[in-house]
């Protein structure tokens, strides 16, 4: 227990994955004070009171509720379920009102030209935002969640560090997480492999303990995110030319909220070799392709920083991750004057996305992130 708090009450955020319930309990063991809250953020079947096994897809197939998404009407179920089964108080939070941010920041995103990432900007909107705000009217001490990741003292103050799965490790999408919130964050599940969290679920008669994890973004259970775009603003989406990297017209695209930075399958065009997308230029709806060194960055430059420790105008040694999937390289970090993050990496990097957050380490310690806004190939 983080001696800053003395308060035993701890608000779960209980997604009704393995992950969160698993968390819940752990934190049970401890003998704390377990309040269960889940988000009801509007996923597809806006009904709480009925569980819904089936809906359709865009083309009229069958599509399972809950089994790609985090926040839908069986999660919320199997959330309650579990609360059941740990005898603690459970709570649902109609945050609907608010994930339309999430929403329209994602749409915004596709017609701006850039790749949108809605898990951390869900996460530090909502999951470590709005919840933190409840926490404290219902006078608990602490926000816990199921994220792969670590809260550790280190030089006496709370760190974000890696969880010790690094295959499910999600420090990546918590890089946002106020400074000042670290000391009231419990993250359980980071000091434990996935193997380990299924296997501590089924000792303990959790339902969820053979759930399949969340694949999917929660509010495209279809996978159609260009549908999505195209249904909410129907009037941005119009076709337009497929360049190569001289502005020579190979062929025409759909819309370029279709495709993002490093596509190689379904572009349009062929030219006997590989294609990949290289660039998504909105203001003239074009999408230059080119070969696959095309894609290679030196570094990035990303907005919207937070750092972790005092910031550094000077250069210092860290490993980046320019996507949440991407193992962390080599590369150095620094603050220019005007307040972004100027990142070089030691070996030129693919598919560098605007649009995606770029977080750096320090060994297992989240240093610094911010969002890419600029690719860099000098």
């Amino acid at each position: 227990m983080s001696p800053l708090r003395s308060n035993s009450k701890v608000l779960v955020a209980m997604s009704g994955g393995v992950d969160s319930s698993v968390a819940a309990a752990l934190l049970m063991q401890e003998d704390l004070e377990i309040v269960g809250c889940f988000m009801r953020l509007g996923s597809p079947g806006e009904t709480l009171d009925t569980p819904i096994a089936q809906s359709t897809d865009s083309t009229g197939n069958p599509l399972r509720i809950g089994k790609q998404g985090c926040c839908s009407i069986n999660d919320a179920e199997d959330a309650r379920r579990v609360a059941g089964r740990l005898d603690v108080p459970f709570y649902v939070c109609n945050f609907k009102k608010d994930f339309g941010r999430i929403i329209d920041y994602f749409v915004d995103e596709y017609n701006a030209g850039r790749t949108p990432n809605p898990c951390v900007r869900c996460n530090d909107w909502l999951k470590f935002g709005r919840l933190h705000d409840y926490a404290c009217q219902l006078g608990a001490g602490w926000v816990a969640s199921g994220h792969h990741a670590r809260i550790d003292r280190r030089n006496g103050r709370s760190r974000l560090c890696m969880g010790h799965d690094a295959g499910k490790d999600q420090s990546y999408v918590l890089f946002g997480a106020p400074i000042d919130q670290l000391d009231r964050m419990r993250l359980p599940v980071g000091d434990f492999t996935k193997d380990e969290i299924r296997q501590k679920a089924k000792e303990l008669g959790l339902p969820v303990h053979s759930k399949p994890d969340s694949q999917e973004i929660c509010f495209v259970p279809d996978n159609d995110y260009a549908g999505l775009v195209e249904r909410s603003t129907p009037d941005a989406v119009e076709e337009g030319d497929i360049v190569d990297l001289d502005g020579k017209v190979l062929g025409t695209h759909p819309g370029h909220q279709h495709y993002t930075i490093g596509q190689r399958r379904g572009i349009g065009v062929a030219l006997g070799h590989p294609l990949y997308v290289i660039d998504k230029n909105a203001d003239t709806n074009r999408i230059t392709v080119g070969t696959k060194e095309s894609l290679l960055a030196t570094g990035c430059m990303a907005r919207e920083t937070n750092w972790h420790e005092e910031a550094t105008t000077s250069f210092r040694s860290c490993t980046a991750k320019i996507r949440y999937n991407a193992d962390p390289v080599p590369a150095r970090v620094r603050a220019t004057s005007e307040g972004e993050l100027e990142v070089r990496f030691d070996d030129p990097q693919e598919s560098v996305a605007p649009g995606q957050a770029v977080v750096c380490y320090e060994e297992d310690m989240v240093l610094c992130g911010g969002w890419i806004h600029q690719p860099l190939d000098d």
